[in-house]
């Protein structure tokens, strides 16, 4: 992505979505973005993970975790896995852990917050259905644009 999200937003105004402000930058990646990919689950990130295996071509991983802060979706190791196969960047409407290792990796990473407690595996969950948090609604399909001062949605391809 070559222009910031305040550049995207005078460009196309009112055509995109704008995040509410609650998450904080955590992967090594500031600037990010591509096609939106997504899951849907609450304290457990085995549908993240089984994402996070098959090849992301650039593509941006949306993961709703209804805002739980009880436990983390991500860590290290599932970011690693993301840039193993391509993944763009991960927004996590929950949280994280090994946010350390996490901000040493080349992918951009927004949650939440952080909390050191691993989520439970009881491969419940949804992938690649519509989810809505921070007043934006995630297509699959659809783009995410991220930078330092946030990120912007689209229904087409901005680059």
């Amino acid at each position: 992505m070559s222009q910031a999200t305040a550049d995207l937003y005078d460009e196309h105004g009112d055509s995109l979505q704008v995040a509410t402000p609650m998450f904080k930058s955590f992967g090594g990646k500031k600037i990010f973005s591509g096609a939106i990919s997504t899951v849907k689950c609450h304290e457990d990130n085995s549908f993240v993970r089984a994402a996070l295996e098959q090849a992301g071509n650039d593509k941006v991983l949306i993961v709703d975790g209804g805002g739980s802060l009880r436990c983390a979706l991500l860590g290290d190791m599932l970011a690693e896995l993301g840039i193993k196969n391509g993944w763009s960047g991960i927004i996590v409407y929950g949280c994280i852990r090994d946010s350390t290792a996490i901000s040493q990796m080349d992918i951009g990473v927004k949650s939440l917050n952080t909390n050191p407690k691993k989520s439970v595996k009881k491969d419940i969950g949804e992938r690649d259905v519509p989810v809505t948090f921070a007043g934006v609604n995630f297509i699959p399909g659809h783009y995410l644009y991220a930078d330092e001062d946030g990120f912007v949605v689209s229904e087409k391809n901005l680059s």
